[in-house]
C-alpha cells in the first residue's frame, strides 16, 4: 500500500507548473471579469455603490468606479493571454488590498483566496503556455547571443 502512495505522490510532484498555472490564471481572471461585467450592466448603479457603500477614500466615486472597471476588464484579458502576468497580478493584489481595507473588511476569507492565487502567479509567473514565456524566451536567446558575441570578441585576459 505504501508503495502506491509513494508512487502517487511522485506522480503528483511531476505535474508541470504550467498545467497548474492555467486554472489559477483563469480563476482569477473569471473573478475580476465578472465584477467588471456587473459594473457595466448598470453604470449609474455602480456610481451609487461607490458613493454610498464602497466609499473609497481620496478618490471621487466616478474616478474610483472607472479605475476599478478598467482594472477588471484589462487584467483578466492579460491573465488569460499570460501577457504581463506579473504586472497584472500586482495591480490585482493592490485592488484586493483596497477592497479588503476600505470596502469589505469582513470578506477576508475570500480576499485571502484571491491573494493566495495571485501570489503564486506573481512568484512563479504564467507558465509555459503564455505569451510571457514566449517573449522571455526570445529575450533570453537575444541576451545569450549578445553575451556570446561580446565574450568571443574580447581579447584573452581582458574583461568585456
Amino acid at each position: 500500500m505504501m508503495k502506491y502512495l509513494f508512487r502517487f505522490r511522485a506522480w503528483l510532484e511531476r505535474v508541470p507548473y504550467s498545467l497548474l498555472a492555467l486554472p489559477l490564471r483563469f480563476s482569477v481572471a473569471w473573478i475580476f471579469w465578472n465584477a467588471g461585467q456587473v459594473k457595466l450592466i448598470n453604470w449609474q448603479r455602480t456610481i451609487e455603490l461607490f458613493r454610498d457603500e464602497y466609499r473609497v477614500p481620496v478618490l471621487p466615486p466616478e474616478a474610483a468606479a472607472t479605475m476599478a472597471l478598467s482594472i477588471e476588464l484589462t487584467a483578466p484579458v492579460l491573465l488569460i493571454l499570460g501577457l504581463f502576468t506579473r504586472a497584472a497580478v500586482l495591480v490585482l493584489l493592490g485592488m484586493t488590498a483596497v477592497i479588503q481595507t476600505f470596502v469589505y473588511p469582513d470578506a477576508w476569507p475570500t480576499h485571502l483566496q484571491w491573494t493566495a492565487m495571485n501570489l503564486v502567479l506573481l512568484c512563479r509567473g504564467a507558465g509555459f503556455l503564455s505569451v510571457d514565456h514566449f517573449l522571455w524566451s526570445r529575450r533570453l536567446q537575444r541576451f545569450k547571443a549578445t553575451t556570446v558575441q561580446t565574450t568571443s570578441t574580447t581579447p584573452k585576459g581582458q574583461a568585456p
